[in-house]
């Protein structure tokens, strides 16, 4: 691979209950030149998370200091008081390694890469068939409160009018199908 094709870039999101994150392993499953981008946040980790391989988590002002010294491709207060990132460092250790960085990152941070890297970057929108059927996976997850729960459907109802800016939106109604629909697009856009 030229140093002009190591410089692509896969960039996967989509509201919190779609499917993403089983897609993507999907993904690093099957297509050997990928490697998962690992975003920095200022959150907890969830139960079963690791520091460095789920996320980078780091404090507020280690984030901010960050921020100061322009370390970030993108970043964003998500949630508030919770910020999550893509750390230029992190895209340019794959690159190095000769391998596609791929992304999950939510909406608005996937539109800033979109911006940034320009036609180097492919963009997938993976979207639950409906709201409701969002909110139940959401539920079926067992890690919302009532008020982060109707926070993440506010937001997904946000994000998801966003869906047309990106290069493909996938419906993820059958697993399978979304999974080999991102792997093609992928293997397309990196062959």
């Amino acid at each position: 691979m030229n140093e002009i094709e190591a410089q692509k870039l896969i960039i996967i999101t989509a509201p919190s209950g779609s499917g993403k994150t089983t897609i993507v392993h999907h993904l690093l499953a099957q297509i050997p030149s990928l490697r998962f981008s690992v975003s920095a946040c200022t959150r907890s980790p969830r139960l079963n998370e690791i520091d460095g391989v789920n996320y980078h988590f780091i404090t507020v002002e280690n984030f901010t200091r960050k921020i100061a010294n322009h370390e970030f491709a993108e970043f964003e207060m998500v949630y508030e008081g919770k910020y999550y990132g893509t750390l230029k460092a992190e895209l340019q250790r794959i690159w190095d390694d000769q391998k596609y960085p791929l992304t999950d990152i939510d909406v608005q941070g996937a539109l800033r890469l979109m911006k940034h890297y320009g036609k180097q970057a492919i963009s997938l929108f993976i979207k639950a068939p409906s709201i409701e059927e969002l909110k139940n996976r959401l539920i079926m997850r067992g890690t919302e409160t009532p008020e982060s729960l109707k926070e993440r459907i506010d937001k997904a109802a946000e994000e998801l009018k966003y869906a047309q800016q990106f290069d493909h939106v996938i419906i993820n109604d059958q697993l399978e199908i979304a999974c080999q629909k991102a792997k093609t697009i992928i293997e397309n856009f990196i062959l």
